[in-house]
């Protein structure tokens, strides 16, 4: 949701507070469609010193990566609160349809942000830990997972997760994948990755219902 104007500078606010009003600056230009604002328009918007985005932040791309992490805390929220009670395969496509949901909210800026995921900044980048954590949530106890692959599927699967959807945004981002083809392509990437880990059983109901002809 769009975020209105923080309190002017002469407020006093500080620490956590003042991170947060800076990057909610960041999401309104971008919302405004100015993806290449420097640092002096963010301080602009924001109502702040010219260095204060500086100082809370280090650079332009720690404050995309702040404006990522926002969006994966949606993600994880909305999963929560949809409280998926099915197997490894519902959770992390029940991830799946929420984490695109947040993503196709607000296209523009999130493709922006998505951009500047590549740059390196003057601090490591969390993106991809985050992710992680994220779909380490959706699999949950791994259940449904082939017992002889069980733990260290559940090592693996995280991390190749995040891997898999950050490609499938990467095409979303480029204009080769359109919003409306978005879920569909992240849900084939997240079933190609768990498929193989999954237990007997499952693997085969999943394969029958692909194969299943059009009624």
């Amino acid at each position: 949701m769009p975020s209105s104007k923080p309190p002017p500078k002469s407020s006093g606010v500080r620490g956590e507070p003042l991170r947060q009003h800076v990057i909610d600056a960041a999401e309104r230009l971008l919302r405004q469609g100015k993806a290449e604002f420097s640092m002096r328009d963010l301080a602009a918007e924001a109502g702040v010193s010219f260095a204060t985005p500086f100082n809370q932040f280090g650079g332009k791309a720690a404050i995309m990566h702040a404006v990522a992490g926002r969006r994966v805390d949606q993600m994880e929220v909305r999963f929560r609160e949809a409280a998926c009670a099915g197997d490894v395969v519902d959770r992390v496509l029940l991830a799946v349809d929420m984490a695109v949901s947040v993503m196709l909210e607000e296209p523009v800026v999130n493709r922006s942000v998505m951009g500047w995921l590549g740059t390196a900044g003057p601090v490591r980048g969390e993106a991809r830990a985050r992710s992680r954590a994220l779909w380490a949530l959706a699999l949950a106890d791994g259940d449904g997972l082939a017992p002889d692959q069980h733990d260290h599927a559940l090592k693996t699967l995280p991390g190749q997760l995040a891997l898999g959807f950050r490609g499938a945004l990467s095409f979303w981002t480029a204009g080769e994948v359109l919003d409306g083809e978005l879920c569909d392509s992240a849900r084939s990437v997240a079933m190609a990755i768990v498929s193989g880990v999954l237990d007997g059983s499952r693997r085969r109901a999943i394969i029958s219902q692909a194969v299943q002809p059009l009624a």
